[in-house]
């Protein structure tokens, strides 16, 4: 395992050139409106992943309005979790474009319709269009700004800063099955996503909050992502030379037309203008794709990075045991006649509120200065890992809440992905590089609870389920654990043939 974060660090850029110059500390990271930007991601992840860990509750109903298959109707839930993540590597050139903030209000529109047309279902492939589809868009068009914001407005504290604007989705999962729960009793189900769906608007204050970083300011957080970063000169940054010296030209040509313009005549003012502003689009959109581009095909690729790689493939497999337990718990505690205990306090709120916990001490841990972040990071992967593969054997409410309570306390290690992803990668290609992780949980959620559905359809046990997962689990965490030791052994392969020769 790793002593340090320069140990599985790579520079995506000139060090010698951001790390020159002393600059001088801002009000705005690590405090002032850092703290807005730690709300607002707070709100996000209640708003959304809370509501996504509530839809066992949904589930439910929908078994019982639409009598399909528990696999067939699991798809609605992990087709909103799964493109909720899926189309994180595209909404990274939406932020590349237009920025964190219009992104995310664009996606709060979105996902508050998905909710409201979804309130008409009249079938379950209606809702993989109107839930899965549409909301799970407009979900990832939120979560992914949200949690690049905190990155880019934090140096020091940033495990604590993610930690605490995570603990949203604990906070979320518990207070939304409560809600959920609560309206479908008294409104029905249709009424329920409705009344979500404008509750879900908030996420356009939420959006409408994440003010964007001057470039002086992020200048200033490039230039502490560099120093911690260890330099192996995997990308270079003559591309995005090459583009800035392009754009140069276009707007250099744009300013030409202006002058010719209002040279002939001043009546074309208006056209001018339109002109412009389309000419500064392109611009924009072009620079946007070539950076978004560059960084996922181009010379300056994140896939070079070995270490990402084997995160990648991590994430692959990871995220579907933690998926799991929230869809098919009220089924599991009804076949064990539990239902009487577990409404008194339900093991998904269990897991929901001691998930706040674990964000919350797992980043404090992360940020001790002796402490690896990438230590505690595969610690409590081991953790979460054990307890998916002993869950089946628990059949009481008691040894059910125990196993539990781990998973939520060690499942809090998701607020150390964001600051893993960019002590790999650093800030600069945080946006995309994170798009890219959160696309695998996707994935792994997407076919998670319908495989388990599908499971349980064959066997009418979800113990293979929870047995499966934790094993594909534990694949990924070998990768992580043997990929950084190749890492460190290749250079000491090579100095000892130069040794020879």
């Amino acid at each position: 395992m790793y002593a340090s974060r320069e140990d599985i660090g790579y520079d995506f850029g000139d060090d010698s050139k951001v790390g020159s110059k002393p600059v001088k500390p801002n009000s705005n990271i690590d405090g002032g409106w850092a703290w807005m930007i730690v709300l607002s991601s707070f709100l996000v992840h209640i708003l959304i992943m809370g509501s996504q860990m509530a839809l066992g509750i949904l589930n439910m109903e929908w078994l019982e309005e639409f009598n399909q298959s528990r696999g067939l109707t699991a798809w609605v839930s992990s087709l909103s979790m799964g493109i909720t993540l899926i189309v994180g590597p595209f909404i990274g050139l939406f932020i590349s474009m237009c920025g964190c903030r219009k992104t995310a209000i664009i996606g709060g529109i979105l996902n508050a319709l998905g909710w409201i047309l979804s309130a008409y279902a009249s079938n379950v492939h209606y809702l993989f269009l109107t839930f899965g589809v549409t909301a799970g868009i407009g979900s990832g068009m939120v979560y992914l700004p949200a949690v690049v914001m905190v990155g880019q407005y934090f140096q020091k504290r940033r495990a604590l800063a993610q930690g605490l604007s995570t603990t949203g989705t604990g906070f979320g999962a518990f207070l939304m099955t409560a809600l959920l729960k609560y309206l479908c009793i008294e409104f029905g189900w249709r009424n329920a996503m409705f009344i979500q769906g404008a509750i879900s608007l908030n996420l356009c204050v939420c959006g409408a909050l994440m003010r964007p970083l001057s470039h002086k300011d992020i200048a200033k957080v490039l230039s502490h992502s560099a120093e911690t970063i260890k330099s192996n000169g995997v990308l270079g940054e003559e591309p995005e030379k090459k583009e800035a010296a392009t754009n140069e030209e276009v707007l250099d040509s744009v300013q030409h037309i202006e002058i010719g313009v209002k040279s002939r005549s001043e009546r074309n003012m208006y056209g001018l203008r339109i002109l412009k502003t389309v000419s500064q689009l392109t611009v924009t959109v072009r620079k946007g794709f070539a950076i978004w581009y560059s960084s996922y095909f181009g010379a300056a690729s994140l896939f070079t990075n070995r270490v990402f790689v084997a995160f990648i493939i991590w994430a692959l497999f990871a995220y579907s045991s933690f998926v799991i337990p929230f869809i098919h718990l009220p089924e599991i505690v009804k076949q064990y006649n539990l239902s009487s205990q577990n409404n008194i306090f339900p093991l998904t709120s269990i897991i929901a509120i001691v998930h706040i916990f674990g964000k919350v001490i797992l980043g404090i841990i992360s940020d001790l200065p002796c402490i690896s972040t990438w230590n505690v990071f595969l610690m409590a992967n081991f953790t979460l890992v054990t307890c998916i593969l002993t869950l089946p054997l628990m059949q009481t409410y008691i040894s059910l809440a125990v196993v539990c309570a781990l998973i939520g306390f060690s499942s809090g290690y998701f607020s150390l992905m964001p600051v893993v992803t960019e002590d790999l990668v650093g800030t600069k290609h945080l946006a995309n590089a994170y798009g890219i992780i959160i696309c695998a949980n996707g994935i792994s959620a997407l076919f998670g609870p319908p495989f388990a559905g599908w499971i349980y359809d064959i066997t009418h046990k979800y113990d293979f389920s929870f047995y499966i997962s934790g094993l594909l689990y534990m694949v990924g965490i070998i990768f992580l654990l043997i990929q950084p030791c190749i890492q460190k052994k290749q250079p000491r392969e090579k100095s000892t043939e130069e040794a020879q020769v």
